[in-house]
């Protein structure tokens, strides 16, 4: 039955994203026609780049793609990304407190007392595809600011489910809380780390596994590109999501004919997947606690004393 949703859901998106790309040249004529000046886009920011992963047990299965990020100042934006944190809320999760941040691309100093980053794959066309989206959390030390705490969204391919979860960007090491892949397990840890954005960024993952070892690793290296050579953002990330989602599933059916053992979602042979999860986080002990215990938007549900922040989002339709 999922196959048969998959199948849906894919001829869904390819009719979908082909009715609005026709549409996008003259609304987005249009739109420079009505607001010929690009200064309420300053606050995003734009990097091209690569993603690579490398698996090397039980077979080895490397590959790159080419990959397009938007970093948004979510002070300065109108409102946060659908689906995503807004600044105040990524800095209550975070416990930062921001200083005046000069933008590097636009050169725009700000007197604000918090600052807070998205980096993250727009929705284009219709269809979001977003394995991972980054909150770059900055405190104030002294009189200068430096980059505190991050917030992490992995989102998993077919379901959309979510895990959200604080670390630190300097190296952190995280029990792994999400079935990302249906060639893995649910068991070891992840290692992340990223750098401090500016001309460069980059953000890598892998994977401690307790039998395979340092099995796996996910890097992703881009470079700031120039926001003044470019007529339109989003003519920029047309069907980058779309680009993201094929390699997902092209590689995916590679390693099912390299035959990787093939693993069933967790929440069919261990509903306790997410508890497992935490209990096998707060034995690392590589994290403080962060947060409070009472959060509106319950973010922090589900959290205990001395805990690292965890948020999961469950499957949507027809996945549930």
């Amino acid at each position: 039955m999922e196959v048969i949703y998959l199948l849906c859901s894919i001829i869904s998106t390819f009719f979908t994203s082909l009715a609005l790309s026709l549409l996008l040249p003259p609304f987005h004529a249009l739109l420079r026609l009505r607001r010929p000046s690009r200064a309420s886009d300053s606050y995003v920011s734009l990097y091209q780049g690569t993603v690579w992963h490398e698996r090397r047990r039980p077979v080895h299965h490397a590959f790159k793609y080419a990959v397009r990020y938007a970093f948004i100042d979510l002070d300065r934006a109108i409102e946060a990304p659908p689906d995503h944190l807004s600044a105040d809320e990524a800095r209550r999760v975070a416990e930062t407190d921001g200083p005046v941040y000069t933008f590097p691309t636009y050169l725009i100093t700000r007197s604000l007392t918090d600052t807070c980053f998205l980096l993250t794959i727009p929705r284009s066309v219709g269809y979001e595809q977003n394995p991972l989206s980054l909150y770059y959390c900055y405190d104030l030390e002294g009189t200068t600011q430096h980059l505190k705490k991050c917030i992490a969204e992995v989102t998993n391919t077919p379901w959309a489910e979510r895990v959200s979860f604080v670390f630190n960007p300097n190296s952190d090491l995280v029990a792994k809380p999400l079935h990302v892949s249906p060639f893995m397990d649910m068991l070891g840890n992840w290692r992340i780390r990223t750098n401090t954005p500016g001309e460069n960024l980059i953000v890598t993952i892998s994977v401690q596994h307790p039998e395979l070892g340092d099995y796996f690793v996910a890097t992703l290296k881009a470079k700031r590109v120039s926001s003044s050579l470019l007529s339109d953002n989003a003519m920029f990330f047309w069907l980058m999501p779309h680009k993201v989602a094929i390699w997902i599933y092209w590689h995916a059916f590679k390693l099912w004919w390299k035959k990787v053992p093939f693993v069933q979602h967790p929440r069919y042979t261990d509903p306790a997947y997410k508890e497992e999860a935490l209990i096998r986080d707060q034995k690392l002990q590589c994290c403080p606690a962060v947060g409070g215990e009472n959060d509106n938007h319950g973010y922090l549900a589900g959290r205990s004393s001395g805990s690292r922040w965890f948020k999961w989002r469950d499957a949507k339709w027809p996945w549930s």
